[in-house]
């Protein structure tokens, strides 16, 4: 199924506006104020981008421990390198193909004069974007285009994030190092840590991973091909041994994620905390960072809450705001023809 990518994008929120989350307070990659969020799905393929706005611009840093990934001007994210800001995050279906709705984004910020100022008369929307990959058809044409990242960036919204099968996680899915017949639905998930001094941390997470999903506080598999209400995660065979899970076809998985704090942090700070936050991978994915996974974190700082940082603080939030986000995407998921979500073995 199709395999996630960051980019710096803005994505359409193909939301349909919530009764379900109307009466709830935000706990998604929104809650950050300056964040918006939003999905277009290609339903017939399944596939499709989600992108991560921040038009003011904010601090950002970039950790890829995948083996295997495909990313667009992550680079810029170096702390040695010179733009110091960035206008949005975008994943997308269609693997390398997928690329090609960060133009679409970079237009659509274009239009409204955001992006580094590099002289007088251009504009630069500086941008991440990252391809989800796909064991189905990949001919381009079935592929996130240009037209999706542009419908993206009109659609996204300050609403909680929608998730399950929508934007970039509309194909995805996990458990394929398991073997055949044992892969399950992924999806789009998200969740936010809001402390009582102000501080948010928050995750958004595109779970295409090869590995299972492991639910951290019961230690059980989210998706697995048994009942949740199992006695032993699919970590285990029946004798209780761990087992030796293969990394999934290359081409077909991929993780990942966008942290949002509304602290303030250097380019520097951004990235350890990006790096901090893959912990929260290895909690609730196993296995994770594989050599056919191209998992990455981005994390981005929006400054609203002034004053001195900390950054081990806002680094294990963040971990566990990814972990409960891939535990999310599993749960809020629906089948598709020939992958059961974890809701259908209920």
């Amino acid at each position: 199924m199709p395999s996630v990518k960051p980019i710096l994008v803005a994505a359409v929120v193909v939301l349909a506006a919530g009764p379900a989350h109307a009466q709830t307070r935000n706990l998604t990659l929104t809650a950050v104020p300056g964040v918006k969020v939003g999905h277009v799905t290609l339903t017939e393929r399944p596939t499709g981008c989600t992108a991560i706005l921040v038009e003011a611009g904010a601090t950002a840093g970039v950790d890829v421990r995948g083996a295997a990934p495909a990313s667009a001007e992550t680079d810029l994210l170096k702390p040695v390198n010179l733009v110091q800001q960035v206008y949005a995050i975008g994943l997308s279906g269609g693997s390398a193909f997928g690329l090609d709705s960060r133009t679409g984004i970079v237009r659509y910020l274009d239009e409204k004069n955001i992006g580094f100022k590099a002289a007088t008369s251009i504009n630069v929307p500086s941008f991440r974007r990252e391809p989800v990959r796909s064991e189905r058809r990949r001919q381009s044409e079935d592929t996130p285009a240009a037209d999706c990242g542009y419908r993206a960036a009109q659609a996204a919204s300050t609403m909680p994030v929608v998730e399950g099968n929508v934007g970039a996680g509309a194909g995805a899915t996990v458990g394929k190092s398991a073997g055949a017949g044992r892969a399950m639905k992924g999806g789009i998930g998200s969740a936010a840590l809001q402390m009582p001094d102000g501080l948010i941390v928050a995750a958004l997470v595109a779970v295409n991973a090869a590995g299972d999903v492991i639910d951290p506080a019961t230690g059980k598999s989210s998706p697995a091909s048994e009942p949740p209400t199992a006695s032993r995660s699919r970590m285990h065979d029946a004798a209780g041994v761990r087992r030796a899970p293969s990394a999934g076809r290359i081409g077909e998985n991929t993780t990942l994620a966008v942290v949002a704090t509304n602290a303030t942090l250097t380019k520097t700070q951004a990235t350890k905390v990006a790096e901090m936050a893959h912990d929260g991978f290895a909690r609730a994915i196993y296995p994770s960072h594989t050599m056919g996974d191209g998992d990455t974190i981005f994390a981005v700082a929006t400054g609203t809450q002034p004053g001195a940082a900390d950054v081990s603080r806002i680094g294990a939030l963040a971990a566990q705001a990814v972990a409960d986000a891939i535990v999310r995407a599993a749960r809020q998921a629906t089948g598709i023809p020939g992958y059961p979500a974890a809701r259908d073995l209920k």
